[in-house]
């Protein structure tokens, strides 16, 4: 992220109905920064992490751009074709 995007994030954050919805895409967004920098550690493109998984590019794609729901198959997938194991946790709210 830029510094511009981090200021102007920030500003908005301070409205709380804006504050709201972001909050509710929180876990969908960390799980594609996750991915990302995942794939990015393996160095592997998207087109690598797709050919692994039998996805297509398009797919991780969408994925890591927070655009498409997962199934818990698919989240296996994507784990295997990373070759890591896939922990999903419920943790106490704050």
């Amino acid at each position: 992220m830029t510094r511009k995007f981090d200021d102007y994030l920030n500003e908005r954050l301070k409205d709380d109905n804006f504050k709201e919805e972001y909050d509710k895409l929180d876990n969908e967004y960390s799980f594609a920064i996750a991915l990302i920098e995942a794939r990015n550690k393996k160095k592997l493109s998207q087109k690598q992490l797709a050919e692994k998984t039998g996805m297509t590019q398009a797919d991780i794609s969408k994925i890591e751009s927070g655009n498409r729901n997962l199934s818990i198959r698919t989240l296996q997938r994507l784990a295997d074709g990373l070759d890591m194991d896939l922990k999903i946790q419920f943790v106490s709210r704050k």
